[in-house]
This record gives C-alpha cells, structure tokens and sequence, in this order.
C-alpha cells in the first residue's frame, strides 16, 4: 500500500431521506482536518426515500483520535438524522479466509491479486474439503488446512472449520466451494461471506450447469457474486456480468468462457467489499463501484 492508500478512511451512512445531511456531514469532517477525496451518494426516492452515503476522507490531519471522532460523529450527526452508519480505515486490512473445493480458477485469480497488492488484505488460511490444491495455495505462502466433508460428518467439519477461523477471519470468500454452509455456520458472518456462481441466479441449478446450458441453446452465459443468506444462493446480488455464447460453441467452450467470467466478477465482489463500497439494503446491494 501507498502512504496515500495508509491515511485513508471510509464512511458508510444509510438513512431516511432529508435535506442537509451531505453538509452536515461534511462540516464536520471539515471541521476535524480531514480532506474529502470520494464522495457518492443515492436516495430511493426524490422525497421520503432511503439515503445511502459513501465518503472517502484523508487522515493525516485528523485531529482527535479514531474513537474521540466516532463518539463526536454519532453524537453531533448520527442521531440527528437516524444514521445507520460505520468507519474503517484502510490501514487495518481485513483478515479473508478462502473456502474452496476442487476448481481452482476463482481462488487462484485472489490469490494472484493478493500478492501483486491490489487486495489491501490478509490472508490467514485457505480451507478445503480436498487435499488437491495444498501444493498451489502454499507456493503463495498461505496456510492450507484440508477438512474432508460429507454427509455423516458435515456438522463436525463445520466445527471444525469454525474453531480454525475463530478470531482470524472478517470475510469469508466462497471460491468454488461445493458444500452448502448450514444456517448456524452463516449466522456467525452477516454480511461478511461473500459467493460466485454459475450464470444468472436461479437459472441452471443442480449439476452440470454448462450442458444445461448448451442443451438449452443459450446466447448469453454470465456469473453471479452474491452475499450468503441462510437460503441458498438467494443472498443480496453483488456484481454479476455475461458473455456471449454461439452454436459454434460446445460444452468444455461455455465452461472456459464461464470459468473466465467467475474468476473476474468474484475478484471484483470481493475488492468492493474490502474497499466498504457496499452497503446492503434488504436482499439488495447499493454498490458504490
């Protein structure tokens, strides 16, 4: 990271809709020493909508310390416009565990990101539920934990991935990994575990999605990242985009082309996350890209 890149930090706001909340705001963080270098802003609704709010600001002026600015921000701000809102400051990267089965495309692309820095994380372990991908994962220098899962033992594999991630993971990134997390290992992460999948969301469930596809006759084939809710693959969509698909095309065609798209909306999920430019509304995302 640059010095730059180490003095920044981020607010969240989401609120009710009203006038004054952008000057309110930024008089205050004027009158603290910060610079504001990113500013987006969104409202539902020209009046009585919901308001969403995304400031970057620089630090090395700042002039009372992290929690003096937080306890003067909800009490001269907050609480007067009912503000769900957070800070975070870049120079504290998050800890991102990767979970992740066979496939490698979509972890070796995070992986890749991670050590070229254009992931501001740590990377505490990667777990699989197979021994194959120990070799690749370790040459970056990240932990490797295998933790074999079926369905006898899925409620001990599960415990046993929550005592390896205890205190050590903000995010959990789902890099093609093919077992459904139960509703208690997700209720221990809102927010905080983030999915790709296959094409568009519900279509092509169940096995083999690329021949569904090319039994189909498809035109279009795409990827979806989304955040992981106790319903499978219904969580609030983060980024999704396609590619276009052709007769000419056959199964192991539409599985390279898909793969490829996987990899990119995935990486892209996960930096808007670690960058705080989502904020999840309901089942939806505002992202602030």
């Amino acid at each position: 990271m640059t010095a730059a890149s180490d003095t920044t930090a981020r607010l969240l706001i989401a609120c009710p809709d009203r006038p004054g909340i952008v000057s309110a705001v930024t008089t205050f963080l004027y009158h603290h020493g910060v610079n504001v270098t990113e500013l987006d802003q969104h409202s539902t609704d020209p009046e009585g909508g919901r308001f969403f709010m995304r400031l970057e600001f620089q630090t090395p002026h700042l002039d009372v310390s992290r929690s003096a600015l937080a306890q003067a921000f909800d009490e001269v701000v907050a609480r007067r416009f009912g503000m769900q809102w957070h800070i975070s400051y870049a120079a504290d990267r998050l800890r991102m565990a990767i979970l992740v089965s066979k496939h490698d495309h979509a972890l070796m692309e995070l992986l890749w990101r991670w050590q070229r820095g254009e992931l501001g994380v740590e990377i505490p372990m990667v777990i699989s539920n197979h021994p194959d991908l120990r070799d690749a994962v370790e040459r970056f220098g990240v932990r490797y934990e295998h933790v074999p899962v079926d369905g006898a033992t899925h409620a001990r594999a599960e415990a046993r991935m929550l005592d390896l991630l205890g205190g050590q993971a903000d995010l959990i990134v789902l890099a093609r990994y093919m077992r459904i997390l139960s509703p208690e290992f997700v209720a221990g992460f809102p927010n905080r575990i983030i999915n790709i999948h296959h094409s568009f969301l519900p279509a092509f469930v169940g096995a083999d999605p690329y021949r569904q596809a090319y039994e189909r006759g498809v035109k279009v084939i795409g990827a979806t990242a989304h955040y992981v809710t106790s319903d499978l693959d219904q969580g609030p969509i983060i980024e999704q985009d396609t590619v276009r698909a052709t007769h000419r095309h056959e199964v192991p065609d539409l599985r390279h082309l898909g793969r490829d798209l996987e990899r990119q909306v995935l990486a892209r999920a996960v930096r808007w996350h670690v960058e705080d430019r989502i904020i999840v509304n309901g089942n939806k995302t505002i992202v602030f890209a």
